[in-house]
């Protein structure tokens, strides 16, 4: 898997320095490989896609898997369309989740992956942007959340630094209030009130500085 990883940060070669930093800093501090192993094949949403890295990993991991990609940040998704030129299973856009995928993928994907995108919102839109996501899937789908545990801990207040520093002082992140992290059975109440029935709740954060949390959770069958 860690070939998979170098040929993914291949493609950023030809990017600024500052880019590729940025790329190569996400590829070392998030288990973006746990998130791809549980990922079924066809069509996937990867929501927040930022430089498009997870899309990356998701294309190449699987050539017939269909990524439907989107991110507020003009910026990233210029970078990310520049790299991932040559992936043509992979569909880039500006935007977010409720403008560009909920109208034009209506249960229609086998999953969605959201990967340190929720705390950036405020905590009141969580349950709504929840459901929108599990709108994107067909009965069974799956949505792979990965997040930042808030355990109290000393990587949690590390991390929310990190994330002020990115956000506040540098703008390196778009933000809309958020900033935000729970507990897991907070995470897991909020799924199941989304209509989603939580499968697996996997611990990241051995190895890494962050409390890595991954939810692996199905749309609900009515």
């Amino acid at each position: 898997m860690s070939t998979l990883l170098d040929e993914a940060l291949a493609l950023y070669s030809r990017l600024p320095a500052a880019e590729r930093f940025h790329v190569h800093a996400r590829a070392s501090s998030a288990p973006l490989l746990a998130v791809v192993e549980r990922t079924p094949g066809g069509r996937v949403a990867d929501i927040g896609c930022g430089h498009g890295l997870l899309s990356a990993l998701l294309a190449l991991s699987d050539p017939k898997r269909e990524v439907h990609a989107v991110d507020p940040d003009p910026r990233k998704v210029g970078w990310a369309r520049e790299a991932l030129a040559g992936l043509s299973q992979v569909k880039l856009a500006e935007g977010t989740l409720e403008e560009v995928l909920a109208p034009s993928l209506p249960g229609t994907c086998e999953a969605a992956v959201v990967c340190d995108v929720l705390y950036l919102l405020p905590e009141e839109k969580w349950p709504g942007f929840l459901r929108t996501a599990r709108g994107l899937l067909r009965p069974g789908g799956r949505l792979l959340l990965k997040e930042v545990e808030g355990d109290g801990s000393w990587k949690h207040r590390k991390a929310l630094a990190q994330e002020w520093v990115m956000v506040s002082l540098l703008g390196r992140t778009k933000a809309s209030g958020g900033m935000v992290l729970k507990p897991r059975a907070a995470m897991r109440a909020l799924l199941e009130d989304a209509g989603f029935t939580v499968r697996e709740v996997v611990d990241l954060g051995r190895g890494y500085t962050t409390p890595h949390v991954l939810y692996v959770a199905e749309a609900s069958v009515p």
